[in-house]
C-alpha cells in the first residue's frame, strides 16, 4: 500500500493516492538527473533566472488554487496557506533578481601570480527531502538557489504532500525547467537512502526532525557527500522586565498558533520575569481560548488541525504526560468531538528539568512558560536545550536586548519580532537544529564549487 497519500486532516476523509517510486525506476532517475546536468549547468544564468521569474509568476497567478491545496492536504488555514505561496514566489524571484549576480568570478589579491580568481560552479545532481509543514516554502529554500547555480534536482516530499508535489512539478516544467533537470519521485526513505549512496549524487538537503537528519547525515558522512540539515528547534521568547507583558503575551501567543504550531522555528518556550508570569499567562490563555479551530479551507478559519491525527494524537500525550510529571496545565490539550485532527490549544507551566517538556520539542498548539528572576537565568534556560534554531527578545531598551540576544546559541536570534524569515536572510541553526544555510547568498553557497583558478606570471 502507497506511504503518499492525501487525507483531509480536517475530515479523516482520504482523497487521492499517487503511485510509489519502482525500486526499478531508481537508476533510471538518477540516470536522467546526471544526463541533463551538462546541458543545464552550460544555459546561461540569466536564462535559468528567466525560468524562475516565469515559476514566481506562475505561483501568484495560482495562489487561491494553491493555498486551498495544501489547506486540504496538511491542514493549514487558507489566510496563512496564501501567505507562504507568496513567499515561495517571492524566492524565486528574489533569485532570479540576484542569483547570477552571486555567480560572478570574484578577482583576489594575485599574490605573486598574474591573477588569482574564484569561480562559483555548480556540483551536479542533488537530491532534497522535503517536509509537510510548509509544503511550497521548503522546496523554494533549496530549488531556486540550485537552478540558479546549475544543479540538477530529485525531489522526493513528505508523502502527505505528493498533491502539492506534483502542482510544483507542473509549474515548474511549464515555466522552462526540462524535464530531466527537476525529477519529482514519491519514493521510499530506502531509495532515498540508495541516491544518496549513488556515486551520481553529489549532495543531499533535508528538513525535518532530527532522527531523519541524522540518518541522512550518516548516509552522506559515509558515501562523502555534502549535506545540508534544517532540524527540529525549541525556539525561546525571552520577555525583559520592561515590556509590554499584555502585548507581548498576545505576539507569543498568535506566533504559537500559526500553522497549528507545527514550526520548527516557533516560540515553542516563553521566559518571562517571574513577577509578570501571571499576566502573561492570562494573555495566553484567552488568546488560545477565543481562537476558534475550524475547517482550515474557510477563510475564516485561524486554527485549523495538525497535520495528521497521529501527529495530533502525538502532541497531545505530550501534554498528558507533561501534566502527569508535575506540570500545570492551565487551558487546551483536549481532543474535541468530531472528525479531524484538531487539538485545543494548550498553554503549560510549572515544567521542570526532569519533566520530558523540558527538553523535547512540541510540533504543535502548546505553550510552554517559564518564569525567571534575573536575565542570567532566562538565557541560560534558553540555550539549556540539544536545539539552537532561532530565538528572541523583547524589550523596549533595544541595546539591552541586542546584548542578551548575542548571547544565544542559536543560528537566527531576533529583538522585538521572532522567526521573520526573508529571501535574502540566511535560516538555519546550530547543535541538533542541523548545519548548513538556505535563503540570501548563504543558500547559494551550499551546494557549488568554489574553484580557484590561479595563472603564474610568463617566465623569462
Amino acid at each position: 500500500m502507497t506511504a503518499y497519500v492525501t487525507t483531509n486532516p480536517a475530515t479523516g476523509k482520504t482523497e487521492k493516492t499517487f503511485p510509489e517510486l519502482d525500486d526499478a525506476a531508481v537508476s533510471d532517475v538518477l540516470g536522467r538527473v546526471t544526463d541533463a546536468y551538462p546541458g543545464w549547468r552550460a544555459t546561461p544564468a540569466a536564462d535559468r533566472a528567466r525560468i524562475l521569474v516565469r515559476v514566481a509568476e506562475a505561483y501568484e497567478a495560482r495562489s487561491d488554487e494553491l493555498a486551498a491545496l495544501i489547506a486540504t492536504e496538511m491542514g493549514k488555514p487558507v489566510k496563512e496557506a496564501a501567505g507562504e505561496v507568496a513567499l515561495a514566489a517571492s524566492i524565486y524571484r528574489w533569485y532570479a533578481e540576484h542569483g547570477p549576480d552571486l555567480l560572478t568570478r570574484e578577482t583576489l589579491d594575485p599574490q605573486g601570480a598574474q591573477e588569482s580568481v574564484v569561480q562559483t560552479e555548480p556540483i551536479g545532481p542533488l537530491v532534497g527531502v522535503m517536509p509537510w509543514n510548509f509544503p511550497y516554502y521548503q522546496v523554494a529554500r533549496f530549488v531556486a538557489p540550485n537552478l540558479v547555480v546549475g544543479n540538477t534536482i530529485v525531489l522526493k516530499h513528505a508523502p502527505i504532500c505528493a498533491a502539492s508535489a506534483e502542482v510544483m512539478d507542473e509549474i515548474f516544467h511549464t515555466a522552462g525547467v526540462p524535464a530531466d533537470v527537476y525529477v519529482n519521485v514519491y519514493a521510499t526513505n530506502e531509495q532515498i537512502a540508495d541516491m544518496i549512496a549513488d556515486p551520481r549524487i553529489q549532495g543531499i538537503s533535508l528538513t525535518g526532525s532530527e532522527r531523519a537528519g541524522a540518518s541522512v547525515a550518516e548516509t552522506a558522512g559515509r558515501n562523502l557527500k555534502k549535506a545540508v540539515l534544517e532540524l527540529g528547534g525549541s525556539d525561546a521568547f525571552i520577555v525583559l522586565d520592561d515590556a509590554d507583558v499584555a502585548r507581548t503575551a498576545k505576539v507569543a501567543a498568535r506566533a504559537r498558533l500559526m500553522n497549528g504550531g507545527q514550526a520548527c522555528n516557533s516560540p515553542k518556550r516563553m521566559i518571562v520575569p517571574t513577577d509578570k508570569v501571571e499576566e502573561f499567562v492570562s494573555v495566553l490563555v484567552s488568546t488560545f481560548e477565543a481562537t476558534e479551530h475550524g475547517d482550515p479551507t474557510d477563510s475564516g478559519t485561524r486554527l485549523g488541525p495538525l497535520s495528521s491525527v497521529a501527529a495530533r494524537d502525538g502532541v497531545a500525550e505530550q501534554v498528558r504526560r507533561a501534566v502527569d510529571q508535575g506540570a500545570t496545565l492551565h487551558t487546551g490539550g483536549e481532543v474535541p468531538d468530531g472528525d479531524g485532527a484538531f487539538l485545543r490549544p494548550a498553554v503549560l507551566t510549572g515544567v521542570t528539568k526532569d519533566m520530558d517538556a523540558y527538553s523535547e520539542e512540541i510540533f504543535g498548539p502548546v505553550a510552554v512558560v517559564y518564569g525567571v528572576d534575573s536575565v542570567d537565568e532566562a538565557v541560560t534556560l534558553a540555550n539549556d536545550v540539544s536545539y539552537g534554531l532561532s530565538g528572541s527578545v523583547w524589550s523596549g531598551d533595544i541595546e539591552r536586548a541586542q546584548e542578551i540576544a548575542d548571547r544565544l546559541e542559536v543560528g537566527m536570534a531576533y529583538v522585538n519580532e521572532h522567526g521573520t524569515t526573508l529571501p535574502g536572510l540566511p535560516f538555519g541553526g546550530v547543535k541538533r537544529s542541523g548545519f548548513g544555510r538556505e535563503l540570501g547568498r548563504w543558500g547559494m553557497g551550499e551546494f557549488v564549487n568554489t574553484r580557484l583558478r590561479r595563472t603564474a606570471k610568463p617566465k623569462g
